[in-house]
């Protein structure tokens, strides 16, 4: 059961990254392409299996958040990054500040990826 929720977790959370890249680079060029329906709704249903996925290993490695540091680590900076990505996709109104949360999320993510790997808050220590 492990290996199958880490797996699919990992899978997802590539595919969200990906996804999150794509469409915010389609924010930054104003495109159209936004507006199709199977965008805004795609991106809502791997995230959900994302955090399932998530939780199932959570319960099954019994490492909790505020618990365990690296899983709170990575709770926190899926908070941040999530806030950061609503700034990109919905409230930032000028192009500069659609880039800086932009890229702000995107190494927010990164981080949460070397903290997954690394298994420590800190992973570029």
């Amino acid at each position: 059961m492990y290996m199958a929720l880490k797996h699919l977790h990992m899978l997802c959370a590539v595919i969200s990254i990906a996804g999150f890249a794509l469409r915010g680079g389609l924010r930054l060029m104003d495109s159209p392409v936004l507006q199709r329906k199977w965008i805004k709704i795609v991106p809502h249903v791997i995230d959900t299996v994302l955090l399932a996925t998530a939780i199932g290993l959570v319960i099954v490695l019994h490492q909790y958040p505020f618990v365990t540091g690296w899983v709170t680590a990575k709770l926190l900076g899926l908070i941040v990054y999530i806030g950061l990505g609503v700034a990109t996709m919905r409230i930032a109104r000028t192009q500069s500040a659609r880039v800086a949360t932009y890229l702000l999320a995107l190494l927010t993510a990164a981080y949460i990826v070397a903290v997954a790997f690394s298994k420590s808050a800190f992973p570029f220590l």
